[in-house]
């Protein structure tokens, strides 16, 4: 286990490859950098991808939350890990994010702009944020409370890898026949998910919510002037593709692909397919 201390907290972080060209991936709610093993592996070579899990996440540590979880904010999120890119060396790099990673990386752009190129995101949730009601939060607290719930909505983030009748209400999710050490890490990540923060379980989503409300950033979109390569797989239930409009319409360069066949976690559910368009994105670019 790796750690580099970023302000108050020491984060856990992985690197893979050892190019000129540096990466940072940022995971999204309830994950951690451990989504792109699979992956990794199939990067093209010049990169440099460096994972770095959040504060209450996979190898960092947790803090204790404070009342209104403001300690968990994206706006810590990214504070946090611009300080581990300062604590690790790294004064420039491009960015791939899966998920809330996405906001987080919008808050890092708009703090520090010149220290970023490219944006890879996958399933991003966007700058306007994501509204949760009372009772959506509520499931967050049933799934800290049930392996069993949290495996049925973690399921629906990788859906394509789930025979599909398995993902109806009550019923309990099914491995589709061939995904080899997919399944294996699927497993791991998932009691993975059960040693994150109160800060994640709760924070994430009431500080989401927070953002949808504030509209900071969605009136800050056009500023965030990196390009960008936005990935929806079209089984993704989870992000509104009207928001992923919204923003590739607001900001200045900003491309969205829609992908077949593919849930919230191409990632996981197909790495060679997430590596290619990784390595499309990010491969031979100069120093």
């Amino acid at each position: 286990m790796t750690k580099v201390q970023a302000g108050e907290v020491q984060l856990g972080w992985r690197q893979w490859g050892a190019g000129d060209v540096t990466v940072v991936f940022i995971h999204g709610n309830l994950a951690s950098k451990d989504w792109i093993e699979l992956a990794a592996p199939l990067f093209p070579s010049g990169l440099r991808v460096i994972g770095i899990d959040w504060r209450g996440c996979g190898d960092s540590d947790r803090p204790k939350p404070v009342a209104d979880y403001s300690n968990y904010s994206m706006k810590q999120h990214a504070q946090d890990l611009l300080a581990a890119l300062d604590a690790l060396g790294i004064a420039f790099c491009h960015l791939a994010t899966h998920s809330t990673g996405g906001i987080i990386a919008a808050r890092m752009l708009l703090m520090h702009p010149e220290r970023f190129g490219r944006v890879f995101a996958l399933d991003p949730v966007t700058p306007l944020g994501m509204a949760f009601n009372a009772d959506q939060i509520g499931v967050f607290r049933a799934m800290m409370a049930s392996k069993e719930v949290t495996r049925a909505v973690m399921a629906t983030a990788a859906s394509s890898l789930f025979v599909p009748e398995s993902l109806a209400p009550d019923a309990v999710p099914r491995f589709r026949e061939g995904l080899g050490d997919i399944q294996p890490l699927f497993e791991r990540i998932l009691d993975q998910t059960f040693g994150v923060s109160e800060g994640i379980w709760i924070g994430t989503p009431i500080n989401l919510n927070r953002e949808w409300e504030g509209k900071e950033l969605e009136r800050r979109m056009a500023e965030i002037r990196h390009p960008h390569l936005v990935l929806w797989g079209e089984r993704d239930g989870w992000i509104p593709p009207a928001d992923l409009r919204a923003m590739a319409a607001a900001m200045p360069d900003c491309r969205l692909v829609i992908v077949p066949g593919v849930g919230h976690s191409m990632n996981l559910e197909m790495p060679a397919l997430y590596a290619g368009y990784f390595g499309a994105w990010f491969g031979g670019l100069a120093r």
